[in-house]
């Protein structure tokens, strides 16, 4: 079922779409940055794009950066929010179950199709960025954020590293995602909904006055991947974000199992 799943998900275009937008992202801003170099006296220049300039290896980091805070919430909401609603928008749903399938083993093979076409953007973003900062710029040693340096392998191995930690947390707001699919027969109102949480999060997470309430929202922690160009690494803020992602997916995936097996479908 999983395969199934996949292979339909993996051909719409929607995600070709997302594909080329994760893709497009590093490849953009190297270009950018080879066209246009930021120099030290412009001082709106972001930190990272100086770094580019002197190591290829920074493009795929930085394309991880930037599609955290909008493009990963939105890769999430449409293929989560789009899993279980979707289908019974299209009328599909009751037909997938009329064969002999288990509804919880249903939501957990969306779930898990979920995630690796997650993965998959995650890496492509990866591979775009050597690509193009490996031809423009080059690639040498790595220097962290303590100030060593770590070898083009240990550098490509966190950056790895890296996109592995935002599956991770990610994983929270897409089971938040496949538990708002079975609530509704609107995709797009899933899709919407999940989106919105996702940001929202993002936000409060980043207002000094409700501090209290940071350690227990879905994206608390999404940031702490920088800790791994630490050295030491850091390891007590990532710790904390995959714990808060993993609580909330045992809650809401375990509601979704849950919500699916008792709804009476109709579509």
């Amino acid at each position: 079922m999983f395969r199934v799943e996949l292979s339909k998900a993996s051909r719409r275009w929607r995600t070709l779409l997302l594909a080329a937008a994760f893709g497009g992202i590093p490849v953009l801003i190297a270009v950018a940055v080879q066209l246009s170099p930021p120099t030290q006296q412009g001082g709106d220049a972001p930190p990272f794009l100086l770094q580019i300039v002197r190591n290829g290896l920074f493009a795929p980091l930085t394309g991880l950066a930037v599609i955290q805070p909008f493009f990963l919430p939105l890769a999430t909401g449409l293929f989560a929010g789009d899993a279980i609603a979707g289908e019974a928008q299209g009328g599909t749903l009751r037909y997938l179950l009329v064969r002999p399938v288990a509804r919880a083993r249903l939501v957990l093979a969306k779930y898990t199709a979920t995630m690796t076409l997650l993965a998959s953007l995650l890496v492509w973003v990866i591979v775009c960025g050597l690509v193009a900062g490996g031809i423009l710029f080059g690639v040498s040693a790595l220097p962290t954020l303590s100030g060593t340096t770590l070898s083009v392998v240990d550098a490509l191995a966190r950056i790895l590293g890296s996109a592995f930690y935002m599956l991770l947390v990610v994983s929270g707001v897409a089971s938040i995602g496949i538990f708002l699919s079975t609530l509704t027969d609107s995709a797009p109102g899933a899709t919407v909904a999940t989106i919105i949480l996702a940001i929202a999060s993002q936000i409060l997470d980043n207002l000094e006055s409700l501090r209290a309430i940071h350690p227990y929202l879905p994206t608390h922690g999404w940031l702490a991947f920088t800790d791994l160009f630490r050295f030491p690494v850091e390891w007590s803020a990532m710790r904390g974000g995959v714990a808060i992602s993993a609580a909330y997916t045992a809650v809401f995936l375990g509601a979704a199992v849950l919500n699916f097996r008792r709804r009476d479908v109709t579509s």
